[in-house]
């Protein structure tokens, strides 16, 4: 399957997107495709065999709309396009005032005693705002026409050419009076609304463009022996780069010379400056703040922590959260319907009530009017844009609507221990002999053993070892055994190391040890016992310290009513003596890598539960969870896997996220309301021939603002 982005201009409303939506979903070859009004864009999945993006492309045309592929992302060209829409509209709309503001004056304040050739030159003033001002009004209508559709144009068209024409009728017939203020002045104030609209719009993408902004233009690299200044996109994987006090970091590298601390709060929301030494990793983007070092690229260009991240954000920004299928649903059976209800007021009023025609015509044309439904279809997503922005801006990353929505109804949490809980950064704190060995020579057997290992506690034997300047030998026939330990062979002979799982399965009797180990693990230490083919030599005693943030998370998460679990693969007594600090109840000790899946999936039968791991060996756990959240400690492991990444590796931050997808999904809510209280309030009122059209064109134009505007007030929430 192929995923691609597609521009597209031309979209007023939520008819707009459902149309290429629908079209786009009904094409041989699409997977799934989902449109987003508030971006402009589509995210298309298809098969290659059966379709190209040339026949999307084209398949949106046919539906009277414009698309070009989003090759690579190119923020600049977006604000200069978004500025453009706002030129645009602004030059729309002082055309539209020029001409509609003497109209109403007029037709408001001359009724009673008209200038010579009145009605002539509001017929003259409304002309240029009816078929120039309105003019990507009648497009928009006549390609939903087309498309045997309607959309919010297709009702302030058909409602301000009524006005229009009938006046002219009336003009020269002499029946009534004329209505051209009402066609000025309702297109200028659909076109206000737009702009308003659009502006709003660009400040719920304020988070994406605070993070562009990070990105430094130059970069002073070392070549050839000299110092040069070059754009960014000219550096090269391997050049070392130098980054002066009070400089930004042009790309992602490893520190070679000199040290310092930077300022990473704009990538990791941690507010505290990080010290930086020879071989640590820098993030481009970030603010060297006193020291001047080199540093080798590791990574340019997308392929960049920030350029990953912004890619992340935006692709979260433009996804569809569910709730916004009742919205796409309402919006593809609304203007039809709203169509039917303005005709049959017409009706009414003028066949069987008795209304004269003028007065029927003008509050058929405010049922028109104040239905538009617009706002509905950005109810959604502005709140998911201002969302996921605030969580960026905080160090938690979202991917996606789907993810905010469902974190609101969270239940569970279970946390992994090592890495999570924990440090991640085991110390040996006991080195015991059962045997004639001595300490040194148990620590450098476990040392030349684990050096092959993969497990998260040999780096602290190793060293362990290197501290105590033992030297590490290297083993042979090494061999993993997955939640019980190592077999190896070390100067020729073999050796055991692991827990009393492996020892039990090899036949040892552990009776003799067993106050000793249960001493250890009383204190929260993992207990690891060496053994030759026969005999016990000794015990390993290493303890994982807990983070300081660890505490204060489970409270947090007790205070929103959830439940907390904890997971590890060690013993139960240390995995006791972990969850009592951090006032966990619900603890799975010695459970397999592979088993805790199986475990996560029966803690779902009690209601919706976020995994939280480091995103390496608990990948299927993530995978089985309604939400996967990673540590964001191993950056590129991190942005792979899981849905929800906390850059600060602050487990607090799990109850904020939470507490996140609630305050937006409530924004939503509100939003909801808002976009259909004036349609519900607003068109039995128009039926009843109780609003004047301007005036359910202000309330219209409002709506769709008062839904930006209050998604825009998420930015001031408190997590």
């Amino acid at each position: 399957m192929t995923k691609i982005t597609l521009n597209i201009t031309g979209m007023h409303c939520a008819s707009c997107s459902n149309i290429i939506e629908k079209t786009l979903n009904k094409t041989k070859g699409v997977n799934k495709a989902n449109v987003n009004l508030a971006t402009n864009k589509a995210t298309v999945e298809f098969d290659n065999s059966k379709t190209n993006i040339d026949k999307l492309i084209l398949t949106i045309k046919n539906k009277g709309y414009k698309a070009n592929e989003e090759k690579e992302q190119n923020f600049d060209k977006e604000a200069k396009k978004r500025k453009e829409e706002i030129n645009k509209l602004t030059k729309q709309l002082s055309l539209g005032f020029i001409f509609a503001v003497p109209v109403l004056i007029l037709g408001m304040f001359f009724m009673k005693n008209p200038i010579p050739y009145q009605n002539y030159i509001m017929w003259i003033l409304a002309t240029p705002v009816q078929f120039i001002v309105a003019w990507p009004m009648y497009k928009s209508a006549i390609i939903a026409l087309k498309n045997l559709s309607a959309n919010m144009d297709t009702l302030v068209v058909m409602g301000t050419s009524a006005a229009y024409f009938f006046s002219i009728y009336t003009l020269f017939t002499g029946h009534a009076h004329v209505y051209f203020e009402t066609s000025a002045v309702l297109i200028t104030i659909v076109v206000f609304g737009r702009l308003l609209e659009a502006k709003a719009k660009g400040k719920t993408s304020e988070a994406i463009k605070k993070l562009i902004n990070l990105t430094p233009k130059t970069a002073r690299v070392i070549r050839n022996g000299k110092e040069l200044e070059i754009k960014i996109d000219e550096v090269e994987v391997g050049d070392i780069i130098i980054v002066k006090p009070g400089e930004k970091i042009p790309v992602d590298g490893i520190i070679t010379e000199g040290q310092t601390t930077i300022d990473e709060s704009m990538i990791t929301g941690e507010s505290i400056p990080v010290e930086k030494n020879p071989q640590d990793e820098v993030i481009g983007g970030t603010i060297n703040k006193y020291g001047s070092f080199k540093f080798k690229a590791t990574k340019t260009g997308v392929n960049t922590t920030l350029a990953r991240i912004i890619k992340l954000v935006e692709e979260a920004q433009g996804s569809k959260a569910p709730i916004q299928r009742f919205a796409d649903r309402v919006s593809a059976y609304f203007v039809p319907f709203v169509l039917a209800i303005a005709i049959t007021t017409f009706i009414i009023h003028y066949l069987i009530i008795g209304v004269e025609f003028q007065s029927s015509i003008m509050t058929g044309i405010a049922v028109l009017v104040i239905a538009c439904p617009c706002a509905l279809g950005l109810a959604t997503p502005t709140a998911i844009m201002v969302g996921t922005g605030k969580g960026a801006k905080n160090g938690i990353l979202i991917k996606g609507g789907e993810t905010l929505e469902t974190s609101h109804k969270i239940k569970n949490v279970i946390f992994d221990k090592t890495g999570t809980i924990t440090k991640g950064e085991p110390k040996v704190t006991d080195i015991i002999s059962t045997s004639r060995r001595t300490t040194k020579s148990i620590l450098m057997i476990a040392a030349s053993m684990e050096k092959r290992s993969e497990h998260s506690l040999s780096e602290a034997i190793i060293k362990k070892a290197k501290q105590e300047e033992i030297l590490i030998n290297d083993a042979t026939n090494f061999r993993a055994i997955p939640g019980q330990g190592i077999i190896a062979k070390v100067n020729k002979e073999t050796y055991y190391f692991g827990n009393t799982r492996l020892m039990k399965n090899k036949d040892f009797n552990l009776k003799p040890y067993d106050k000793k180990i249960l001493r250890l693990e009383s204190e929260g230490k993992t207990v690891m016992i060496l053994s030759e083919e026969n005999n016990i030599l000794g015990l390993i005693a290493v303890a994982d310290t807990i983070k300081e943030t660890s505490i204060e998370a489970v409270k947090m998460l007790n205070k929103l009513r959830i439940n907390t679990y904890m997971i590890t693969g060690d013993n139960k007594k240390t995995a006791e003596a972990i969850a009592k600090q951090v006032r966990i109840n619900n603890v799975f000790s010695e459970i397999m890598p592979e088993h805790k899946a199986a475990l996560v999936k029966k803690i779902q039968k009690n209601g919706a539960t976020i995994m939280v791991g480091d995103g390496i060996n608990d990948a299927p756990a993530l995978a089985q969870a309604d939400i996967g959240i990673v540590m964001g400690s191993g950056t590129d492991v991190a942005l792979e896997t899981g849905n929800i990444v906390l850059m600060k590796n602050d487990l607090r931050d799990v109850a904020k996220a939470i507490k996140l997808s609630k305050i937006t999904m409530n924004k939503i809510r509100q939003n909801m309301f808002w976009a259909l209280i004036y349609n519900v309030i607003g068109i039995p009122i128009a039926a009843l021939g109780m609003l004047n059209p301007i005036i359910a064109g202000t309330a219209m134009a409002l709506s769709s603002v008062s839904v930006v505007g209050n998604s825009l007030l998420l930015r001031f929430k408190k997590l």
